[in-house]
């Protein structure tokens, strides 16, 4: 049912659909991160090698690279874009292992904030044209040490989020999202 009120709400945007109908291939939202460059795909227990091809099939014109993830649920577990070409990323080994590919794979050299909290490198950036840099990220109350870590970002307006119930249930911030970038007709 989900996917079927998605799938309509795309439609009425005028979006391009692509299903996968490979019964083989699994790719999870969470596993996808799109830094706007290029695309880094997690081989995770919700995602495998197929959906990651079936994505590369998709968007043939941005670099797919997978990257192992251990020890977390997705690969936004730990890691997610806080700016045009700033990746915030965890501080666990498996994080950081991570990132590690991710660098050895791209052409293209990001900008990285390291939070000691793996679920608080979940956040949710947006460039909103009339107020620029946008970040959602964890609370303190919930992350106290890496909030501390974002409020560094002194060119961005961070608003504050806590997540703790959704977090009991893998749900994360990034999770709580769809983000369409459409122009609104007046």
């Amino acid at each position: 049912k989900q996917v079927e009120a998605m799938k309509r709400v795309l439609e009425s945007l005028n979006l391009n659909i692509v299903e996968m109908v490979d019964e083989n291939a699994t790719l999870d939202g969470g596993d996808v991160l799109f830094t706007g460059r290029e695309f880094f795909v997690g081989l995770s227990r919700r995602t495998n090698q197929r959906g990651a091809e079936i994505l590369a099939d998709t968007f043939k014109d941005y670099a797919v690279s997978t990257v192992p993830v251990h020890d977390s649920l997705h690969l936004k577990g730990f890691c997610s874009m806080a700016g045009p070409n700033l990746i915030a990323i965890g501080s666990s080994e498996a994080a950081q292992k991570a990132l590690k590919t991710m660098q050895q794979m791209s052409d293209h050299r990001y900008d990285k904030l390291t939070v000691p909290d793996d679920a608080a490198a979940n956040c949710v950036y947006l460039n909103i044209p009339s107020k620029g840099h946008v970040l959602l990220h964890r609370a303190p109350e919930e992350y106290p040490e890496s909030a501390k870590v974002f409020e560094k970002l002194k060119d961005h307006m961070l608003i504050p989020i806590a997540n703790t119930e959704l977090e009991k249930v893998d749900g994360l911030l990034t999770c709580c999202a769809v983000l369409i970038n459409k122009a609104s007709e007046l």
